[in-house]
């Protein structure tokens, strides 16, 4: 159990690094951010794909190609555009703590498919969930030294609108890519991962080029060599760090750990996130901040262990792999469930 949680912190480290790369590239908007990111990570899913071309294509049908586009775009492309533009505008910690919530939302939106404990029973952890959020945006609104105080009201809300955005696209891909595949179970978790990072690529790489169609300077300004350069390498890291290991090793931890404990890992791609914030901006958090972050980590944990029988296969991070290990990461073709949100 204990190599199990070790896994469940490394990929919660892994996952962190996503909300930094927005601030270490804020030259770059949003969109440029999204298309460069799945651009890479589908030529890092083209690679893993080859070896099992062959016995992947003929299963593939027109059903699959259109639920791997929606879950694509939903799950990565518009995910992360909301999330870069949230970091952008209000900075890593209420972003990151706003998407923290997932195992919540996940559990709540799946309740019916996967069986749920009363409302009743989860009253006082949403309580403690509702007062972090409310804290981290009182922060947001005052304190003057927080990412936005230079920023009008307005950008502030859009912001947190962002983050809500960012929320609610991954609770929708979570529950639907579980539904899915409970309904159609001729790929394993492997296969299906690397055929959805193949198409989000695709849609990534369609994205980059209607950038390149518009006039120069409507989406991207003028940006130096070098930063270009520093682009494409925080990509590349992503997309082999982020998404191909850091899954790798949540699979590997959710073979060895309770569905209840592996559900509360979660929790640490958003303490990772915000320590590298932190770290970033040289400072230390502020009261309301930590008063989110105790109050957000306690609701999400106290929610978990209330759904010891909750939905199984949800995910996070880049790729859903309810069964089967990533290339290099534990055993392969071994039987697993993610689970993400107990």
């Amino acid at each position: 159990m204990q190599r199990g949680v070790l896994y469940g912190v490394l990929a919660g480290a892994l996952w962190g690094t996503v909300f930094v790369v927005p601030r270490q590239l804020p030259e770059f908007s949003p969109l440029l951010l999204s298309a460069g990111r799945y651009v890479m990570y589908g030529l890092v899913s083209l690679a893993a794909l080859l070896p099992m071309l062959r016995r992947v294509w003929p299963r593939l049908t027109r059903a699959d190609l259109v639920a791997l586009v929606k879950l694509a775009f939903m799950g990565n492309l518009l995910y992360y555009l909301f999330l870069a533009t949230a970091i952008h505008l209000v900075g890593i910690a209420p972003a990151s703590l706003i998407v923290g919530v997932l195992p919540v939302t996940v559990t709540l939106l799946g309740r019916r498919d996967h069986g749920a404990v009363p409302l009743a029973r989860l009253v006082w952890p949403l309580a403690m969930i509702a007062a972090g959020i409310v804290c981290i945006n009182v922060d947001v609104f005052t304190a003057a030294g927080s990412a936005a105080s230079g920023v009008s009201v307005a950008t502030k809300i859009a912001g947190i609108g962002c983050a809500v955005g960012a929320l609610v696209c991954w609770t929708w891909f979570a529950v639907e890519n579980a539904r899915y595949l409970h309904r159609n179970a001729h790929f394993s978790g492997n296969e299906w991962s690397v055929l959805w990072g193949v198409v989000t690529g695709a849609l990534g790489g369609l994205l980059w080029l209607a950038i390149l169609v518009l006039p120069a300077g409507v989406v991207q300004d003028s940006v130096a060599a070098s930063r270009w350069t520093t682009f494409w390498q925080l990509n590349l890291v992503l997309a082999i760090g982020a998404s191909w290991l850091g899954n790798g090793l949540w699979n590997a931890a959710a073979k060895r750990l309770p569905l209840t404990l592996s559900g509360q890992m979660i929790v640490f791609e958003t303490l990772f996130a915000l320590l590298y914030g932190f770290i970033y901006d040289h400072r230390l958090p502020r009261v309301l901040e930590v008063a989110a972050i105790v109050l957000l980590v306690a609701g999400v944990s106290w929610s978990v262990r209330q759904h010891s029988g909750g939905p199984e296969d949800t995910a996070h991070g880049d790729g859903l792999v309810p069964e089967g290990d990533l290339p290099g990461i534990g055993d392969a073709g071994r039987s697993e469930r993610r689970k993400t949100a107990a």
